[in-house]
C-alpha cells in the first residue's frame, strides 16, 4: 500500500458517487485533508456544503463492497495509491479532476517513472501490428514505460512487445482491478503485472461500461508524457485520448498509413490538426527524453534534503571533472547499493535503509543519467 495511507478513509471516497477532488476543493479542502472526511461528524460534513447523499456514503460507505475492496487490498501485490501519496504519477496530478484514488496490481514504482502511451485502432491490420510492437520494443529499450488500454489490436500489442522486449508496461483498466477486460486477455494481463502494473480508479467489483473508458483514457494520457496513436478510425476512441492528451498538453504523434486504409484516417486527420508525423522510434526519442528529465527533476523533491551534505550541490548534473559520479551525496550511495548483476528494489532499500519513495526517485534519476539499467520485476543494476 502507499506511504502514509489511511485506507478506510480513501476507500470510503472512491465509494463515494461523483465525488472528486475538484469538488473537494471547491469546498475549501486542500490535500492532507481528504482520508479525514470519513471520520468527520455529520455536522462538520454539512457545514462544508456536501449533499446529504454524499455525507451518508462517505460516513457509511456500503459494506460489501467496502469489505470486497478491504478483502483485494489484503494482498502484498495490491496496493492503494492516493493522490496525497509521493507514489501517484507526477503528470496525472497535474490534469483537471485526476482521480483520488488509484488500485495497483503490481509494481507501483512504475508510476513515477517516464511513460510514453501507445494506443490504436481494436481491429488493426497487420501491418499496425508490427508498427506498434516495433515502436514498444523500441521505446522500451530507450527506457520508456509502455501504456496502454489492455484492449484488443494495437494495446495488446504494444503490452507484449514491451514485455517481450524485457521493457516495463502499464495497462489502466476500464473495471475494477479485479476484473480483466476483454477476457481474452486474461494471460497478458498476468504478464502485465509481472512487468510492471495493471491500474484502476474503479472499485473491485466494477464490470466494463462505456462511461468507464473514458475515464481510463484520460487516465492513459495524463500519466504520459505523449500519445501515440497507430491505426485509428475517425470515429476511434484513439483520437478522444489523442484530443485529451493535446488538452493535457501532453505530445501527440500521429503513425501516417495507405490513402486507402480506412484505418489510418484517424492518425491523418490528427497530423492535419498538428501532431508529430513520426516515421519510427527516433523521431520521439530526443523530444520524449528532454520531457523525461524535466519529470525527473520534478521527482527529484521526493529526495529527503538533496545536496544536505554538500551545501554546495543544489542539483543532481554531470560535470567534465567526473561525468560518472552523481554529485548528491544521497545518490552516490544509492549507486553503491546497486551491484553489476540486477538486484530487486527491496534489496536496494534494505542495504541503502533510505525510504522507498527516495529510492525510487533516485533510481529514476540515476537511469535517466545512464548509470543504472532497469529491469522487469523492478530490479536494477549498473549501467
Amino acid at each position: 500500500m502507499g506511504a502514509a495511507t489511511d485506507a478506510h478513509g480513501w476507500l470510503a471516497l472512491l465509494l463515494t458517487p461523483k465525488l472528486g477532488i475538484g469538488q473537494l476543493k471547491s469546498l475549501g479542502l486542500e490535500p492532507g485533508e481528504f482520508a479525514g472526511l470519513a471520520a468527520r461528524n455529520r455536522s462538520s460534513l454539512k457545514q462544508l456544503g456536501l449533499p446529504e447523499p454524499m455525507i451518508r456514503a462517505i460516513q457509511a460507505p456500503n459494506p460489501e463492497r467496502l469489505d470486497a475492496c478491504l478483502r483485494w487490498l489484503d494482498h502484498p501485490d495490491h496496493h492503494l495509491v492516493s493522490i496525497e501519496d509521493p507514489l501517484y504519477p507526477p503528470l496525472l496530478k497535474t490534469t483537471v479532476d485526476p482521480p483520488l484514488v488509484l488500485l495497483v496490481h503490481g509494481s507501483i514504482d512504475v508510476l513515477v517513472r517516464p511513460q510514453i502511451a501507445i494506443i490504436g485502432s481494436r481491429s488493426a491490420t497487420p501491418g499496425g501490428l508490427t508498427h506498434a510492437a516495433e515502436f514498444a520494443r523500441q521505446l522500451s529499450k530507450a527506457g520508456f514505460v509502455i501504456t496502454s488500454g489492455l484492449a484488443l489490436g494495437i494495446d495488446g500489442q504494444a503490452h507484449r512487445a514491451a514485455i517481450q522486449s524485457g521493457g516495463l508496461t502499464v495497462a489502466v483498466a476500464g473495471t475494477g482491478p479485479d476484473q480483466v477486460y476483454p477476457a481474452r486477455h486474461r494471460d497478458l494481463a498476468h504478464d502485465i503485472v509481472s512487468n510492471g502494473a495493471m491500474i484502476s480508479s474503479f472499485a473491485p467489483g466494477v464490470g466494463p461500461r462505456p462511461g468507464h473508458f473514458p475515464a481510463r483514457n484520460r487516465i492513459i494520457s495524463g500519466m504520459s508524457l505523449g500519445v501515440l496513436v497507430i491505426e485509428a478510425g475517425l470515429k476511434s476512441g484513439s483520437l478522444i485520448t489523442a484530443r485529451l492528451a493535446g488538452e493535457q498538453g501532453r505530445e501527440v504523434f500521429a503513425v501516417p498509413g495507405s490513402i486507402n486504409n480506412p484505418q489510418a484516417r484517424g492518425c491523418h486527420q490528427l497530423i492535419r490538426q498538428g501532431a508529430t508525423l513520426v516515421e519510427g522510434a527516433d523521431d520521439m526519442i530526443e523530444d520524449l527524453q528532454a520531457m523525461a528529465t524535466e519529470l525527473a527533476d520534478t521527482l527529484r523533491t521526493l529526495l529527503p534534503n538533496p545536496g544536505a551534505s554538500d551545501p554546495s550541490v543544489n542539483d543532481i548534473e554531470s560535470t567534465q571533472s567526473s561525468p560518472d559520479v552523481p554529485q548528491n551525496a544521497d545518490m552516490q550511495r544509492l549507486l553503491e547499493c546497486v551491484g553489476y548483476d540486477p538486484v530487486p528494489v527491496e534489496s536496494i532499500i534494505e542495504r541503502s535503509a533510505m525510504d522507498t519513495q527516495s529510492v525510487l526517485a533516485a533510481l529514476l534519476q540515476l537511469e535517466l543519467e545512464g548509470l543504472v539499467t532497469a529491469h522487469a520485476g523492478g530490479r536494477y543494476s549498473r549501467g
